[in-house]
């Protein structure tokens, strides 16, 4: 498992006090992106292939209040992959200074080709090195399927 850790800061909390939840969306992003860069994602590599990550999804869970001046624990972990490597799922869970779980997130997401601006697979280099990541027990290799917005269509606004 890997993790990072962080301090809350007074622009980290809300108006009740605690963590607001775009700090937490934040932290995971950060949290993320460290792995990668360590794994040899570095923006250096995305940059060659014209790739970037995107979110389509993050499920929060909140389990306990976390407020300002508190040590975090922010942890990730490779729950799914693509058999091309263009889907992947993390695992994010939120721990204070005693080990207790604050929350939990699913995320999921995907590689674009920055100039077509869609899905593309990972090139051979990338996709090596996320084969070598370190999976989850509830790892499972993902579709397309998984992807799908499942019963949900976009739906436009009428004016």
């Amino acid at each position: 498992m890997y993790t990072k850790q962080f301090e809350i800061r007074w622009s980290d909390v809300d108006a009740n006090r605690h963590l607001a939840n775009s700090a937490y969306t934040n932290f995971m992003s950060h949290t993320r992106m460290a792995f990668l860069i360590e794994q040899g994602f570095t923006m250096k590599e995305l940059a060659m292939h014209n790739i970037g990550p995107v979110v389509f999804y993050e499920h929060m869970f909140y389990f306990k209040e976390a407020f300002m001046g508190q040590p975090i624990t922010v942890s990730l972990e490779v729950s799914g992959l693509s058999e091309d490597g263009s889907f992947f799922k993390f695992d994010h869970n939120f721990y204070n200074h005693k080990g207790e779980n604050l929350a939990f997130c699913e995320m999921f997401g995907a590689w674009i080709d920055l100039k077509e601006r869609k899905i593309t697979e990972l090139p051979k280099v990338l996709l090596d090195l996320a084969d070598k990541f370190p999976k989850s027990k509830e790892y499972k290799v993902l579709t397309k399927e998984d992807a799908r917005a499942k019963g949900r269509k976009p739906v436009n606004l009428s004016l």
